[in-house]
């Protein structure tokens, strides 16, 4: 049998499959990821089209389902056939919003750093945190030399635990060579970052204005889901043994906020559900990194870890396609915030002190009324015995439908 076997009763099959299971437990069973550029369109609703088309193949008499290595979800393949079966497939820009994340961490892989007996030089991850800290706030992209001097001195003196010396120079040259800082206003050609009194000399004639290259900036002030990316890998790769909490507390990285997007009017709207879906999965993988991480590495001084709880709390957001996740709820507020967001808070059913996770999988996002009930109400006991089970089955199901 070949794709071309499948026609569209097969599809409309996997489809009715897909609605009954849920996406998540769908994708599970037939051992596929979630699309990244093409969806399949049916009655308003998405759908991954490579999934539809390995489980259709199933339908056939006597076959069994592909799995993803067996074909290409490309135009050449599963779109094709979709599209000569008349279905509408959608390519979608927006699923692909993190593939600058993505290379941006490679890069961050990939920064030459000098070693010490403890691990990396802290210099450049120093300095990227403070500019993302920057871009998370709003502030201007470049700065002066002497404003960029003074605060990278003060945060390299009190953060340089591999003993490093308060020299902004080096650092910002070696980011420029790598092609994530831009330095203008100067004349001539930047040196490297080698030597001592040369380079002083350099910065002290030349003061050129500096900051994170416009892309670079671009992503990590606009969107939450690559600044947490961002930050972890900074984090996972040069702060090893070591407590980059203090660092993240002063440069402003470490809060729920770091994984919020900036919110403009006329931001709300219809929400693509392929596009949620693939955010949740991203969220949620951001989530599981963190807390692998962490379980590993236990810390005494916090119990919440805004690297994690800031990005389970952007999940739960999305899946609960803006409405309280109570079953029961008697009926969520209309007015919006100021923001113009839903009325929502984002609740941990367990509380952490209690042995709960910062996980979607044990998070509800929940209206005023609702939230008051599950921490004060007589019936709280009970309700949270049904929120722990609405988390679990949200969590497996993904994003709601708007």
């Amino acid at each position: 049998m070949t794709l071309t076997d499948i026609g569209a009763a097969q599809v409309m099959q996997a489809v009715e499959e897909f609605d009954r299971l849920g996406r998540r437990a769908f994708l599970e069973r037939y051992g596929f990821g979630p699309s990244r550029t093409y969806r399949l369109v049916v009655d308003g609703r998405s759908y991954d089209s490579k999934a539809i088309v390995g489980a259709a193949h199933g339908h056939l008499p006597g076959q069994r389902p592909l799995k993803p290595s067996e074909f290409s979800g490309g135009l050449d393949h599963a779109v094709r056939l979709l599209t000569d079966l008349g279905f509408r497939v959608e390519r979608s820009s927006a699923v692909e919003a993190d593939a600058g994340a993505d290379r941006l961490v490679e890069r961050i892989a990939k920064l030459r750093v000098a070693s010490t007996v403890g691990g990396p030089r802290l210099y450049q991850p120093i300095t990227l945190l403070w500019a993302v800290g920057r871009a998370l706030r709003g502030e201007p992209r470049m700065l002066s030399w002497e404003e960029t001097a003074t605060a990278l001195r003060g945060l390299l003196g009190r953060h340089g635990l591999r003993g490093e010396r308060p020299r902004p120079d080096y650092p910002v040259l070696a980011l420029h060579r790598a092609g994530l800082w831009s330095l203008e206003g100067h004349t001539g050609e930047v040196p490297s970052a080698h030597g001592d009194a040369a380079l002083h000399q350099w910065f002290s004639e030349q003061r050129p204005e500096g900051g994170l290259t416009a892309p670079v900036h671009a992503l990590v002030a606009g969107s939450g889901q690559a600044r947490v990316a961002v930050v972890g890998a900074i984090v996972e790769r040069f702060f090893d043994g070591l407590d980059e909490v203090p660092l993240l507390e002063e440069v402003g990285l470490y809060e729920d906020s770091v994984a919020d997007d900036p919110v403009h009017d006329g931001d709300a709207g219809p929400v693509d559900p392929v596009a949620a879906a693939a955010q949740y999965e991203k969220w949620c993988a951001l989530v599981d990194r963190r807390e692998a991480r962490d379980g590993v590495r236990y810390r005494e001084r916090t119990v919440r870890d805004p690297l994690r709880s800031g990005p389970a709390r952007r999940a739960v957001l999305i899946r609960c396609g803006d409405r309280c996740e109570n079953p029961e709820c008697p009926g969520q507020p209309d007015d919006r915030t100021d923001r113009g967001l839903p009325l929502l808070e984002v609740d941990h059913v367990v509380e952490l002190a209690a042995g709960g996770r910062d996980h979607p999988s044990q998070m509800v996002a929940l209206c005023p009324n609702c939230h008051a009930v599950k921490t004060r109400g007589r019936s709280r006991d009970r309700l949270r015995e049904i929120l722990l089970e609405v988390a679990l089955e949200r969590h497996r199901r993904g994003p709601l439908p708007s």
